[in-house]
């Protein structure tokens, strides 16, 4: 298939402003690559695909990026700024799928999803978030009940959020396994991984550092200044250690010597990359049991999960994390988690997408 993607309009790949969905895209494109599609990316200026995903076409757009749903009210109206990135990747994208068999849009907004009943073209939707907005849930309602298929989801809680959906197709994400070294480090430090903002609760993260009179590790961008501040001025200097934004290829070398990773966040997650990316060095993980990381962690086996919040429990389960074997953790991802598994998923359900064109 030659297939056209529309990346995220929040920051240009290799920013980290996109989160997971700046991984997800070029794992997926790996993928789709080695099994041999052709690939096409609308993406921000300045964006990079991996090295290994050369033989993808980048396609630049200029333009204003769009208000994350995560940071509006849940009944907030769509928005489009005045020069659109969204508008301009949207218009790029569909000129382009004239000529392939399918355009795959991974940006949670509300214009692609309105665009997919206004043309011919066989538009399918990669869903990367919960429910975050009425408008954008109305609509995916409307457009299921004319293309039932062109909808997909990362997990099952996920489609949970969006009850219309009778069978919701699942493909979960996939992971370029090369790109991680596995580690054998059961005495490393304490990890967390995301943007740094309030959804992601490193708060209680740092509380059990702290507890146990140790460092935490915090990789990831600071998408919230204040918030940062405020949890820095809450603990004993020096309880925190601000790592950065990294590159996968640094990440992996420096999460894979953690005895554990963290994970803390207030929302339901659609799916939990950087719990895979953790498993694939073989680090277990310790995550509340919300949203798609219940799904991935196997409780006992490959880490724990405690109860939304509580973070005594999530306390207690570091105490014991040596009793998981770490190679447990690598196998849990090579059989469920490869790009090649990953983009199988998503080559199946983009058939079923277009057939409805016919």
């Amino acid at each position: 298939m030659r297939i056209v993607l529309i990346s995220t309009p929040i920051g240009f790949l290799g920013s980290g402003k996109g989160g997971g969905v700046e991984l997800t895209l070029n794992s997926l494109v790996s993928g789709l690559l080695s099994l041999g599609h052709s690939v096409e990316v609308i993406a921000p200026k300045n964006s990079k695909l991996y090295e290994s995903n050369e033989k993808a076409i980048l396609h630049f757009v200029e333009g204003e990026d769009q208000v994350s749903w995560q940071h509006q009210n849940y009944n907030s109206p769509a928005s489009i700024p005045d020069n659109s990135l969204l508008a301009g990747m949207l218009e790029k994208g569909l000129d382009i799928a004239k000529k392939a068999d399918i355009l795959l849009n991974m940006s949670y907004d509300w214009l692609p999803i309105w665009m997919t009943l206004n043309v011919d073209i066989p538009i399918a939707h990669l869903i990367s978030m919960g429910s975050e907005s009425s408008v954008i849930f109305n609509l995916i309602s409307k457009v299921y009940t004319k293309y039932p298929h062109n909808f997909a989801f990362h997990s099952k809680i996920q489609a949970n959020d969006y009850p219309f959906i009778k069978e919701p197709t699942i493909i979960g994400n996939g992971f370029k396994l090369d790109n991680y070294i596995f580690q054998d480090s059961i005495k490393g430090p304490l990890g967390w991984v995301g943007r740094v903002a309030p959804e992601k609760g490193l708060e209680d993260a740092v509380y059990v550092a702290n507890e146990l009179e140790e460092k935490l590790n915090v990789w990831g961008v600071i998408e919230d200044e204040n918030y940062a501040s405020k949890i820095e001025r809450s603990y004993p200097r020096g309880t925190i250690d601000w790592m950065g934004f990294l590159s996968t290829d640094e990440l992996q070398k420096q999460l894979g010597k953690c005895r554990v990773l963290l994970n803390t966040p207030k929302w339901n997650e659609a799916y939990g990359n950087v719990i895979v990316e953790a498993l694939a060095c073989g680090v277990p993980v310790i995550a509340y049991k919300r949203g798609g990381p219940s799904e991935i962690i196997q409780h006992g086996k490959t880490g724990y999960l405690a109860d939304p919040d509580d973070k005594e429990t999530m306390l207690s389960y570091v105490e014991i994390i040596e009793k998981i074997k770490r190679k447990k953790c690598r196998e849990w991802v090579e059989k469920n988690a490869s790009t090649e598994i990953f983009a199988n998923k998503v080559v199946n359900w983009l058939n079923k997408v277009i057939n409805e064109y016919k």
